[in-house]
């Protein structure tokens, strides 16, 4: 029997490599928009973020995902994030 491959990301934060399934996706897409990708097949440069408080608010407070995305992330984002721990 073959064994299935996990695929593993690394989050832009912490730089840890986890399982795809535990990181959140946030994407630019080619409009220029910041989405939070939650199936995972948007098109558009895309960044792994771990869901979690001290992540999400290193990520705000150093810019982190502002870089990695070549564009401004809107405070609705991190917004959406928060909400999506609280779940």
């Amino acid at each position: 029997m073959k064994v299935k491959k996990i695929p593993m990301r690394t989050c832009v934060v912490t730089k840890e490599k986890c399982e795809k399934k535990e990181l959140v996706r946030i994407v630019r897409t080619p409009l220029k928009e910041v989405v939070i990708d939650e199936s995972g097949k948007l098109n558009g440069r895309g960044a792994y973020i771990k869901l979690n408080e001290e992540v999400i608010k290193k990520a705000k407070k150093n810019k982190i995902l502002d870089r990695t995305l070549e564009v401004e992330v809107p405070e609705s984002i991190y917004e959406k994030l928060f909400k999506m721990l609280e779940k």
